[in-house]
This record gives structure tokens, sequence and C-alpha cells, in this order.
């Protein structure tokens, strides 16, 4: 499959024309309209330092249905315990910093480049991305961050400072989104830490349809940190 080059105008190709590994077209920028447009479609960003932007659509997509959350003992003692704080919306922005700073073994840099965290801080403010986090006393230790459309939650990215403390953040995510009749949460990329809370690889033609049925659901843009309780 050919690469598509983005030009001013919003819109993309359709992603079943994505190469093998995923890529799907280059250039265009991360304004809210085309982001939005992005994820309506099953295309996200995801691109390296010096690099231009990059969208993708892989085969197969990795997803979570909320029903099918699997808690492992250990992070159930951890949230029975109690231990930390969980809140939603409260620290957007310190959020995509800690996600962008941390050291992952498997990666070299970072992709929430600059821009990637003013796109998504824009996404935030205009009510269509989120955060969770995870709090010990006044200390940040733990986060994620995606965005919303309809019935579909797409996760972006998390960390964590102490131990479970973005496993909690994602355990409580998934039971809230359960709770407000949420389809699936889009993990993108398989990894073996998504599949052991019960992730599964679907094809991208499933996904394209359940994703289409999820954004018939009502937008719920705004702050959810009022409607956000621990479970």
């Amino acid at each position: 499959m050919p690469l598509f080059q983005l030009s001013d105008q919003v819109s993309f190709p359709p992603p079943q024309l994505s190469r093998e590994d995923g890529l799907l077209a280059l250039g265009g920028d991360l304004a809210v309209d085309r982001l939005i447009l992005a994820y309506s479609m099953g295309i996200f960003p995801w691109y390296s330092p010096g690099e231009p932007i990059l969208w993708w659509s892989p085969d197969p997509r990795l997803v979570l249905y909320p029903e099918k959350l699997v808690v492992n003992r250990s992070l159930r003692k951890t949230m029975k315990r109690g231990l930390y704080r969980v809140t939603m919306d409260r620290a957007f922005s310190h959020v995509i910093s800690h996600c962008a700073s941390i050291k992952r073994a498997e990666e070299e840099g970072t992709w929430i480049v600059d821009e990637m965290q003013e796109a998504y801080t824009a996404l935030h403010k205009a009510g269509y991305a989120h955060s969770v986090e995870a709090w010990e006393g006044d200390e940040l230790v733990g986060g994620l961050y995606g965005v919303s459309l309809g019935r579909a939650f797409f996760g972006e990215s998390m960390f964590a400072r102490k131990p479970d403390a973005s496993k909690l953040c994602f355990a409580q995510l998934v039971l809230f989104l359960q709770n407000e009749g949420f389809d699936f949460i889009d993990c993108q990329v398989t990894t073996d830490h998504l599949l052991r809370f019960g992730a599964e690889e679907i094809p991208r033609a499933r996904f394209l349809e359940e994703l289409a049925e999820a954004l018939k659901g009502e937008d719920r843009t705004g702050s959810w940190s009022d409607t956000f309780s621990t479970r």
C-alpha cells in the first residue's frame, strides 16, 4: 500500500489502506478537529522526535471490553488498602508531562513530543481528552490519559512512580467506563501488560464496525471529575 501525504485539508484516506505495519499517512497537523476526525476513523498519531507526524491504523487492534476486565490478586489488594487516592481530570497537563518524561526500558526517548503534549492539552480543554490520577498525599504518583468519543475511550499513555499506581488508575477507569455504558477501550497496540488486564486482539474490520456503533452514543465532553468515583 502507498503511504499518503496529508494536506492542509482536514481529511484522511480510508484506514483500510494502511500498510501492513499499520502506517497510513504522514503530515498534516494536530489540530483538535483533525484529531477528532482521526479517532472517529480509527486512526491515531504516533511518531518520534525529528519525524513528520505519522498516522496509524493497525490490524489487528487491541481492545478491552469493560465487562471483561481482569484484576489480579495483587492489584485487588492495592485497591482494598486505599493506598492511593484516585481522581479524574484534576491534573491533565501534569499527567501527560509525566507520561512524556518517564523512562521505559523498551523505548529510546519519547513519542509524546512537545507538539503532542500541546495538542492533547488543547483536546482536553475542548472536553474530549481525559486524565486519571493516583495521589499519595499531595504527590502525583501515577496516571493515564486518553480520548473519549461516543461510547469509545481511546487509551494513549500511562506512567507510575509508585508500585501499582498506573494499574490502579487503569482499573478504576475501566470500572467507571463500564458503569457509564461505554462499549470498549481502544488499547491500540498489543502489549503483555494490557493482555493481562483482559484486552484482546480483534481484526481492524471488526474494530471499525464496533467503533461506528459506539460513535452513535453522545459525546461525553467536559470535565469528568465530578462524576468519577472509585469503586
